[in-house]
């Protein structure tokens, strides 16, 4: 703007000085001219007085330099001339300068030369005896005058042209330095120009507006921060080119990057051709998705364009991991299969024994060995459905179980007691150790964690073994030890023995009637009172299973 400023007015001041200059030499140029012209006019007045009163004695006498003088005849026909041969000269009647003064008495005129640069004037008066005496001088035109004045004129210009520049400099800081000072932030308190309120008050509002816009966009974008932060699931948010504008938490953590990869294109942090083909697929306006692999994790990764005004300006990448999704898809297929492969068993079992004896092909004294396995192989299926359904209550959470105060060491004094009996028959000693612990939790399901553990501990035991229950009190935890002599389990089969179905022997899991789901229904049941289970075992050596009650825990 002072730029602008200052180019209008030096060009305004240098052609005013221009104009000026040149109007100047033009009225100074008509004002000498008309000096000239008088002072012709009085050299005629003195020349025509001589002549008149001397004759042509007079004219041949006189020596003139710059001005030449001719004597013309009332017919028009030269006289004298000082200047030329009057033999050789043309009629001058017809001059305007002689017929005026043939007319008036005296008449003046002038004339420029072929070149144009000169102008003559010349003055002519009558003389009594109807004569005319004429003078003419040679006067230089404007331009020439300009032209031999030129180096002054030059150094005047450029002493203009640098006053102009000089001033226009001034003037144009002295004109944009209010308008450097106007505080945008509080355009109302400006005092210097009045005809500027019209546009500071507009400013004003429009700054108000603007300030509301801000608060709510920084609001809007708070929100969209803290809900985008809180989600587990990553997204980023694409403009049409896919460059990267906000991306949250969860996707920052899953491509290993931080917040400053914002604004530069997704493909640096994930370059893969199959994430450049759904980015390709939505940029042309439908929602598609696949599924990546990354860090031994499975994700659904969701592209969905935006659309503003018919054209696509954007795409959001919501990115799911379902690798939980995934691994309990899996454990319910392999749950079903386990289910139908251990009731299959049974059911022919029973299903056989019961048509040789419909078919009247079992003989009277072994009806009781055929009916005895029919009970067997029915119970250990009653088993298999009463633990099915415990499994599905514990998967639902047990949120219709009622918890209470119970003392874990008398639970376990009874439950030693109901599996006193089994443990004596199979030579294993059973004992319980320690104090009371009281934890708030469900009574039926902590009673089936230590069942499941003492069971296990006395089928899975040898002749002569022990299997020893303890109740102890540490700094922030309730233990519950089961430890047994038993035949142990190898090291490979420990991260799994908790999984539905899962057997180290089968055979022998077989054998005593065990369902593969014991282990199971006490991973669950310490998850819903909050328990941490650690194991130890070695094989032939036994095992330990310890169960940690954080105290003033009430569980998930």
């Amino acid at each position: 703007m002072t730029k602008r400023i200052f180019r209008a007015i030096f060009i305004v001041s240098f052609g005013v000085f221009f104009a000026s200059l040149l109007l100047f030499l033009t009225v100074l140029y008509d004002y000498f001219s008309g000096v000239q012209q008088h002072q012709l006019r009085i050299q005629t007045d003195l020349a025509a007085q001589g002549v008149q009163d001397e004759g042509i004695v007079y004219l041949e006498r006189l020596s003139v330099q710059k001005t030449r003088i001719t004597w013309i005849a009332q017919d028009g026909s030269i006289l004298y001339d000082s200047a030329s041969d009057k033999g050789a000269m043309e009629n001058h009647l017809e001059r305007a300068e002689v017929k005026e003064a043939l007319l008036n008495g005296y008449g003046t005129s002038s004339r420029y030369s072929t070149t144009l640069t000169e102008r003559y004037l010349y003055s002519a008066k009558r003389l009594s005896d109807g004569s005319i005496l004429r003078l003419s001088a040679a006067q230089y035109s404007l331009l020439v005058l300009v032209l031999g004045m030129l180096q002054p004129i030059c150094i005047l210009f450029a002493a203009a042209a640098a006053l102009s520049a000089i001033l226009a400099y001034r003037i144009a800081k002295n004109i944009v330095k209010p308008l450097n000072e106007l505080d945008l932030d509080e355009p109302m308190e400006y005092s210097g120009y009045d005809e500027l309120a019209p546009l500071l008050r507009r400013m004003r509002a429009q700054q108000g507006k603007i300030r509301r816009q801000e608060r709510e966009l920084e609001q809007k974008k708070k929100e969209f921060d803290t809900l985008t932060c809180a989600m587990t699931e990553g997204l980023i948010l694409l403009n049409a080119q896919g460059t990267i504008l906000s991306i949250n938490r969860a996707a920052q953590k899953l491509f290993a990057t931080d917040c400053f990869c914002i604004g530069t294109d997704i493909q640096t942090i994930h370059d893969s051709k199959e994430l450049a083909q759904l980015l390709e697929r939505a940029e042309s306006g439908g929602y598609t998705e696949l599924r990546m692999c990354r860090d031994e994790r499975i994700y659904q990764v969701e592209a969905s364009p935006v659309v503003s005004q018919g054209a696509v300006s954007g795409i959001v990448l919501l990115l799911l991991d379902i690798t939980e999704k995934e691994k309990s898809e899996q454990m319910r297929r392999e749950f079903t299969a386990n289910v139908s492969h251990e009731l299959k068993t049974p059911l022919h079992t029973i299903s056989g024994s019961a048509e040789l004896m419909a078919d009247g092909l079992v003989k009277p004294e072994d009806i009781a060995v055929f009916s005895r396995r029919i009970y067997r192989e029915s119970q250990r299926m009653i088993r298999l459905v009463s633990d099915i359904i415990k499994l599905s209550h514990l998967d639902e959470g047990g949120a219709d179980l009622k918890r209470e105060m119970v003392d874990l060491y008398e639970l376990a004094d009874e439950t030693r007691r109901l599996l006193l009996a089994e443990a004596d028959k199979a030579g294993v000693t059973l004992t319980l150790t320690g104090s009371t612990a009281h934890v708030c939790g469900i009574r039926q399901l902590l009673s089936g964690m230590i069942f499941n553990l003492c069971d296990n501990a006395v089928k899975y035991n040898r002749k002569g073994g022990f299997a020893a229950l303890e109740v102890t009190e540490e700094e922030s935890y309730y233990v519950l030890s089961v430890t047994d002599s038993g035949i142990g389990i190898p090291k490979e089969h420990q991260e799994r023995i908790f999984e539905r179905f899962y057997r180290v022997d089968k055979s022998h899991s077989k054998e005593i009637g065990g369902t593969g789901l014991g282990l199971s229904i006490v991973k669950h049941a310490a998850r819903l009172h909050g328990a941490e289970i650690m194991l130890q075992s070695d094989v032939g050596q036994g095992t330990a299973v310890r169960i940690l009650f954080a105290k003033g825990s009430h569980g998930l």
